[in-house]
């Protein structure tokens, strides 16, 4: 396992939306346990590829108190959200420094291919549900403060930029 260094941010890879992943290998898992390595160092509760230049459709998500319960998902998607909100102040090692509340659903069932190459699907709560959207972004994209209205947006990137988060 290799604790893998983080793409920051404005790089374009954290802009595009990555492919799928067709089948799960032993690369594949190979690069979840890179990952999950990775996460626990921050600490942090969840990671995406493109956060660390591996451009396919892999998150790992771990909000559990003893660690080592991470959970490893190819192609994760939403197919369910609940309506009741939760808010949550989100950061990502990216834009390091950074970090803004955002409303995100409370709860959301998700289906993705596990560790065996299996269709799952999982309901997730609480931090665990933002920490999996937050992922979902990452593949898709979007970064936790393109939620942000474009005037908080515009302020929150600009306080980045002066602080000295932003390459």
């Amino acid at each position: 396992m290799t604790q893998r260094p983080f793409i920051p941010y404005p790089d374009k890879r954290l802009k595009t939306v990555v492919p799928s992943v067709t089948e799960i290998t032993d690369e594949i898992r190979a690069i979840w346990d890179d990952m999950i390595e990775t996460m626990d160092a921050m600490p942090g509760y969840g990671l995406a590829g493109p956060q660390i230049g591996v451009m396919m459709q892999l998150a790992v998500v771990d909000c559990s108190d003893e660690r080592g319960k991470a959970v490893r998902m190819a192609n994760p998607k939403v197919l369910h959200a609940s309506v009741q909100p939760r808010d949550h102040e989100e950061a990502s090692p990216n834009l390091p420094g950074m970090s803004a509340v955002i409303t995100r659903p409370r709860a959301v069932t998700v289906q993705f291919l596990n560790e065996a190459g299996e269709i799952e699907e999982r309901d997730f709560v609480h931090l665990w549900a933002t920490s999996v959207q937050h992922q979902i972004d990452h593949l898709n994209g979007k970064m936790y403060f393109d939620h942000l209205k474009p005037v908080k947006r515009q302020m929150f990137l600009k306080k980045a930029k002066k602080a000295g988060a932003m390459k």
